[in-house]
């Protein structure tokens, strides 16, 4: 049953990224079917005309390459910021999203900035930085994946080893520190450590409040019926139970 509802979690979480990478082909398929380019509603730094671009820009791309190049890192670590931090993913993502694009426009080079990487790059350094500063084992677990898969990132932070192409390294790096600073502004959201906790569905209602409330350096206490359970967010909760009139209480 867990399995299952985590499956499904997963699959909603995957929804909103989903259709923000959605529009960004649909902006692409338009661009090649009429023979238009929108790559003047990027981010132009310093002036009127680039401001715009500071929300339009991540679903502006250059070519398919490009486009495709940052499709499935925005839809996988999209999808795990709203499944780790579903409470405040869209507060996350709009964060790095709009902070990444102010400071794009504030200090770049002049030229149209475009493309969705900076937003991925954020993403990537939130949920690596979140991972290491909370000590959560499901998040560091995560931030050694991501390290591995992404950790080449780190060389789009450099143009001079893409002499041929024409990279937004400001974009790269403005989304990064974007996401780091995130990481530390919402450090106390998001997933919870896995806890142990006494399973008490065995003992008598009128002893709950006591097993409740035992400590885990008080187990050795406990009944030889009572068993850890690991619990995710919140601790088990023990069903009602049915009290037959017949018998008197335990006393």
């Amino acid at each position: 049953m867990s399995s299952q509802k985590e499956k499904i979690d997963l699959i909603k979480a995957g929804f909103y990224p989903f259709a923000l990478l959605l529009i960004m082909w649909l902006v692409k398929f338009v661009e090649y079917l009429f023979d238009i380019r929108f790559s003047f509603l990027g981010v132009y730094p310093l002036e009127l005309k680039g401001i715009p671009g500071i929300i339009l820009m991540p679903f502006l791309h250059s070519d398919w390459g490009h486009l495709i190049s940052n499709s499935t890192p925005f839809i996988f670590l999209g999808t795990l910021l709203f499944y780790f931090y579903k409470d405040v993913a869209w507060k996350i993502l709009l964060l790095i999203w709009v902070l990444s694009g102010v400071w794009l426009w504030l200090g770049a080079r002049d030229a149209y900035h475009i493309g969705a990487s900076g937003v991925v790059y954020g993403l990537a350094s939130f949920l690596f930085v979140s991972g290491i500063i909370r000590n959560n084992k499901r998040l560091l677990t995560l931030t050694m994946i991501i390290a591995f898969l992404y950790g080449s990132m780190i060389w789009g932070f450099f143009p001079e080893f893409f002499p041929e192409k024409n990279i937004s390294w400001e974009g790269h790096l403005f989304g990064f520190v974007s996401g780091a600073l995130m990481a530390f502004y919402f450090r106390k959201e998001g997933p919870e450590e896995e806890v142990f906790v006494w399973d008490d569905s065995d003992v008598p209602d009128d002893e709950n409040a006591y097993w409740r409330s035992i400590t885990p350096a008080d187990k050795t206490s406990l009944s030889e019926k009572a068993k850890p359970t690991k619990v995710h967010y919140h601790y088990k909760k023990s069903p009602p139970k049915k009290v037959n009139e017949d018998k008197p209480n335990p006393q």
